[in-house]
């Protein structure tokens, strides 16, 4: 295997272990605001490595470039969404979490 194999397994590993995170944070945290949080930010780490990890892999600069656009669809996506549950959760009156 190269030195650009290990490196995208490595990046791959890194990714799905941020994913794993997120996922606990969502499962774990005691509000939506903090879920909210862990999620969109762990999650936009982890496709973030995962794109790095399959860009150094790809055949041509247009697939490096597809995924990366991908990636940066699904911040904006994420991000717009979090917004809009987390305002909506405000106005219905959920407090958020306090010691």
């Amino acid at each position: 295997m190269a030195l650009i194999d290990f490196l995208s397994a490595a990046l791959l590993i890194g990714g799905g272990f941020f994913f794993f995170a997120g996922t606990l944070g969502l499962i774990r945290f005691p509000d939506i605001y903090t879920r909210l949080h862990a999620l969109t930010k762990a999650d936009n780490v982890g496709l973030g490595l995962m794109v790095i990890g399959l860009a150094v892999q790809a055949e041509s600069w247009a697939a490096a470039g597809k995924l990366v656009l991908i990636w940066l669809l699904v911040l904006l996506a994420g991000a717009s969404v979090a917004n809009l549950i987390a305002n909506k959760a405000l106005r219905k009156g959920i407090r958020q979490w306090k010691q």
